[in-house]
């Protein structure tokens, strides 16, 4: 397949776009120049080391340093969960409620799609596995926190909808049951909004880089139909699991609301 190299003056003209956006930030006094800077700072160092691990990966070989591999990216993407809440829950729930959905359905998914669809020999060889992963891990942490934050900030709005829903008999989930909804909703609209655009507003970035690298346009739309389906079941199991995992901690066995399971809001600091 004949595809186009780039070089780093390639990049460097390219990244004059972010210099651009942070002079845009500083024009209009948005205060986020640093946060543009920082960020494309991480994206490139952190995409360096993941070009230098997978070439020693897909070297290897070996199940032991691709789940390795896997778990690491799973924690990394469990604290980026955490830190996009307002109001976290209280003590290690904060950390490890999103990474052990993210974990069970990131991993479920990964592994049907390997052993029933792609079907490499062997079945976890890095260089089709861990790519799969990062690209449901991706979308199914926005989802996980989209639907934790949902929840949390729907609970702490209706409370008092809740509370006397409880108090006249009724469940702790079906006494939230909207507010789950919502939760629900939120987390699964980005996947949907995905759905609805691909082909005819966007073309997606796998799509994308395989017609790129010369690929049959055919073949790479195949690959991202099926992207996109295990994307889809990955988010709604992984959101599934965390707002109604979520709810349960911020219930209790005599069906009362439990806010006090939320850590305390941040204080603003001031400019």
């Amino acid at each position: 397949m004949n595809y186009i190299t780039l070089d780093y003056w390639d990049l460097a003209i390219a990244a004059s776009l972010v210099l651009l956006n942070a002079g845009l930030s500083i024009l209009l006094q948005l205060r986020l120049q640093v946060q543009i800077l920082i960020a494309s700072l991480r994206m490139v160092v952190q995409l360096s080391l993941v070009a230098l691990v997978l070439k020693a990966l897909f070297t290897a070989v070996s199940p032991m340093w691709t789940a390795l591999a896997a778990l690491t990216m799973v924690l990394f993407a469990g604290r980026e969960i955490m830190a996009r809440q307002d109001r976290k829950l209280a003590g290690l729930w904060s950390y490890g409620l999103g990474t052990s959905s993210m974990l069970l359905a990131a991993t479920l998914v990964t592994v049907f799609a390997l052993t029933t669809q792609v079907r490499p020999d062997p079945w976890f060889d890095p260089r089709f596995s861990i790519p799969l992963l990062g690209m449901i891990l991706g979308n199914t942490m926005t989802g996980i926190s989209l639907g934790l934050q949902s929840l949390t900030t729907g609970l702490l709005r209706d409370r008092v909808a809740v509370e006397a829903q409880l108090a006249l008999g009724a469940t702790r989930f079906a006494a939230a049951r909207p507010v789950l909804q919502q939760a629900m909703r939120t987390a699964l609209m980005p996947i949907i909004n995905s759905m609805s655009a691909s082909g005819l507003v966007a073309l997606p970035g796998m799509m994308t880089g395989q017609i790129l690298a010369g690929a049959d346009p055919a073949e790479a739309v195949k690959y991202q139909m099926l992207i996109i389906f295990l994307i889809a079941g990955g988010t709604a199991l992984g959101a599934i699991t965390a707002v109604f995992a979520a709810m349960y901690r911020l219930s209790d066995a005599r069906h009362r609301l439990r806010l006090d399971r939320l850590a305390p809001k941040p204080v603003a600091k001031r400019s």
